[in-house]
Parts: C-alpha cells; structure tokens; sequence
C-alpha cells in the first residue's frame, strides 16, 4: 500500500476536492472547524514524521515484509494439507500412503522455520540501502553471519525411554532462527550494519587496485568492517554467556521480548495500537507503518506459535495475531470503511459521495482503505473521526472476547494475503471453521451501524452543496438564455 507520508496528501486532496465548499474543505487553511493545531503542530506530527522517515524504522518493516511472500507460499501448503473437507485425509492417505502430510509440509517448514534467518539479511540490506554508502548486499551478509554467531550450536535431547537429557553439539536450534529469534535478528541486523557503516565511513577498508573485477573488490571491502562485526557479536556473546541467562536469545526474550508480548499480545495493548493508527491516519500519515512496526514481531512470533500448536492438534494459544488485525479488525482497510463503502453506494444522495463509493467499492472489498482515506477524505475530517477511531477498537473488543469465550475459533497461524475478502479470510485463516466467518459478518454489521449516523451527516452535507453549485449555475446561466 502506497500513500504520502506526510498530512500534505491529505490538504491536496481536501483542496483539490470539487465540492469542497464546507468547513471540512477549510481546514488545512485553518478556517471553519477549528482543530488544536498549537499541539498538533508542536508535539505530534513532528514525532509522528520523525518515527515515519526513520531509516532504522523503516528498515524494520521492510526486511521483516521480505519474510511475506515466502510465509505466503508455505500457507498455500499448510492450506493443501489440513483442507477441511469431510473424508479429503483419508482419500489423501490411501492415494498416497500414512507420510503425506508429513511431506506436504516440508514448504511450511521452509518457509516459516527460518524467519529470523531471512529478517536478519533482509533489515540489514534496506539500512544499507538507505545509507547509500554501503553494499546492501555486503551487509545483508554479514547481518546473517553474526546473527548465526549469536546461537549457540547445540541443543538438549531426551532419546526415547530415557529421562536423562543429553547434550547434542554441532546443531542448531531451529526456534532460535525462527520467530523466537526474531527480536535477536532485529538488534544484531542494526547493530551490524551501524559497526559497518562506522569503520567504512572511516576508510578503514583494503581497496584493490582498478582492473580487480567489481565482485572480487567489493569482497575485500568488506573484510575489515566484517571482522569488526564479528568482533563486538563475538564479545557480546561471552559476555552473555558469563551471566545466568547464557545466551543472547534467551537475554533479549527475557528483557525484551517478554514485555513487548505483555504490550503487543494483550487487549489493552491492542486498543492502544489501533487508537494510535486511527489517529495517525487522521494527520495523513500511515499509522499502520508507525505503529505496526513495533508490535509485529510480536504477532508474527505469535502466529507462529498458532501454527505449531494448530499442526500438533493442540489448543491455539493466542488471539492477537497479524490475521486477528488484518481480517477481523480491518475489514475494508484501516478504519473498517466496508461499511462506510456500502452506504456509499446503496444509500447516498449526494452524486459525489455514490461515484466515490463506487470507485473505492474494488479496493475496499481487498481491504485497501487509502481510495478512501485520501478520496473523501477522511484525513483531517472532523465529521468522520469519530467512527474512523472507534469502530476498530469496538472490533478489537468484540473479537476478541467472541474468541476467549470459545464461540470463535482463534487464527490458526495461517499467513494470508491482508487483501483477501472477508468471509473466505475468517474460514480459512481459522483453519477451516465457520464460525471465523460468521465474527467478520458481525463485525461488518457493527461497522455499517457505526459509521451510519456520520455517514448521514456527511452525506447531506455534500448533497446540498451540489443543490447549492446547481443553482449557482443556473441563476448565471439564465442572463445568457434570455439574450
């Protein structure tokens, strides 16, 4: 989803707006309904841009994003193997023996078992990017080197009929560079790529003379602020072994990530990130950027733990996931605007607002939002805010209680695609229950109640204003008809 990080998008679009003759079309100029711009303008929207241009930030969401279309293609799989149709195992076992889920799901394995790996590469390679000085592809590497520094290689295994736990050496704990690594990849990525960046401002590197081809010279560019990398993980390393946690994945769990669980993984926190999308988006700028980037560690480890407990026939253990955000918090976009959509179309009076409706209706069925975020516009729109708000953190609330309570079942840790309709979403990111359905016909129905009083509001407002251009129009129309 593309949008302009910055609340002149939404100024332009109130400005360019054709009907644009009320209060709302005003207030970018400071004229009608008056907003605190003193502390809208000195304290939130210069930290708000300040956290949505920041390379680190940025650098965040876009090598965590690099994990989705392979999370995306594992799904299909993990879809293709626990099909929920009525004897589909048993047919699939007898075509093609007792090992063939085992087999299917050799691509989720793949995919969603190296999610730390992947991260760590992709974090480092946008920083990098961004610098401008560097090799992003250097530095992706060397990202990848010092985060497989971090994990110890050995692990504890019980053999069958024994109770004694012995130490195997020279493997590697797949959960630490999947999502319970993730937090681990986040720090050593920036961490590696800022050592990098440091020695190479500095010309601390070994240039080879021209005529050395470009790929063989980049590689010794890299040798000296590599071995410093190394050198500062590998000293991090013992020191973290000397304390009682042992081992950098286990110190960052325990200080970082098990907080961040408690704040992303909890209702009060989800109600917190969704007041602070909304309101972000409500300055023009993309709250879910902001926010999400954050949080979303949390969801995907989160999600991965779903799938695991979902393949194993076991209990899902959470409900605050990206598909509990995507498919059930946000249907039509951020903001739940399907609803709004609908009355769109099926409801309004004013031409502007039904063309509108009718323009933005394919996108929002895809839960894309910014057609009508920018279209209305909502941004900086004081007879909207209220519903575009609110309605999420009704969601979130009614979602989430209809799941603790057992009426729905919980995402089970399937990855798809934000953009899949509502209805067809709830069944499959379920695993196959109805009852993931019938919670976003719910939620829809919620969201057409809350927006319907604004929406009528609005609606008549733009009505009138088209009356009111009309007449305009015909009054200076007629000096001309009668010569």
């Amino acid at each position: 989803m593309k949008y302009s990080p910055s609340i002149k998008r939404g100024c332009r679009s109130l400005a360019n707006n054709k009907y644009n003759n009320s209060p709302v079309g005003n207030v970018c100029a400071g004229q009608g309904v008056s907003v605190n711009k003193s502390i809208i303008d000195k304290y939130v929207l210069p930290t708000a841009l300040k956290i949505a241009g920041q390379k680190h930030v940025l650098s965040v969401r876009d090598g965590i994003i690099l994990n989705m279309p392979f999370m995306l293609i594992g799904s299909f799989f993990l879809i293709f193997a626990y099909l929920p149709v009525p004897g589909y195992g048993t047919l699939m076992t007898e075509l093609f023996g007792p090992m063939w889920q085992e087999k299917v799901l050799y691509p989720v394995k793949a995919t969603y078992d190296i999610m730390a790996l992947i991260s760590s590469f992709g974090i480092a390679y946008r920083l990098a990017e961004k610098y401008r000085t560097l090799d992003p592809l250097t530095a992706g590497a060397v990202s990848l080197v010092a985060f497989v520094m971090t994990i110890p290689q050995h692990i504890m295994f019980t053999p069958a009929g024994s109770d004694v736990a012995q130490l195997v050496k020279g493997v590697m704990p797949m959960g630490q560079i999947g999502s319970q690594g993730l937090f681990v990849a986040i720090l050593i990525a920036l961490l590696s790529t800022e050592i990098y960046r440091f020695v190479n401002d500095r010309n601390l590197v070994i240039r080879m003379p021209e005529g050395v081809p470009p790929a063989v010279a980049k590689s010794f560019l890299a040798l000296i602020p590599g071995f410093c990398v190394l050198a500062v993980v590998l000293a991090l390393r013992l020191l973290v072994e000397a304390t009682p946690f042992g081992d950098i994945n286990t110190m960052i769990t325990e200080l970082v990530g098990i907080p961040m669980s408690h704040v992303g993984g909890s209702l009060p926190g989800m109600i917190i990130s969704v007041l602070l999308i909304g309101i972000l988006w409500m300055l023009g700028l993309h709250g879910d950027t902001i926010v999400l980037v954050f949080i979303r560690p949390v969801w995907l480890s989160n999600m991965s733990e779903n799938l695991e407990a979902f393949q194993n026939g076991l209990p899902i253990p959470h409900i605050i996931t990206q598909q509990f955000y995507d498919l059930w918090i946000a249907p039509g976009g951020t903001g739940a605007l399907l609803g709004l959509v609908i009355f769109m179309i099926l409801r309004s009076r004013s031409v502007q607002m039904k063309q509108l409706g009718k323009i933005a209706a394919p996108g929002s069925l895809f839960n894309i939002s910014e057609p009508m975020v920018f279209g209305i516009p909502i941004v900086m729109n004081p007879y909207l805010v209220v519903p575009f708000i609110l309605t999420p953190v009704v969601l979130v609330i009614v979602s989430y209680v209809a799941m603790t309570t057992g009426l729905v079942a919980k995402p089970a840790g399937i990855a798809l695609p934000f953009t899949t309709p509502i209805v067809v979403s709830g069944y499959l990111a379920t695993g196959g229950h109805i009852s993931g359905s019938v919670l976003q016909i719910v939620n829809l129905g919620i969201s057409l109640v809350m927006y319907y009083p604004f929406f009528r509001i609005w609606d008549n407002l733009k009505f009138r204003e088209e009356q009111a251009s009309k007449s305009q129009q015909t009054t200076a129309a007629m000096p001309a008809t009668e010569q």
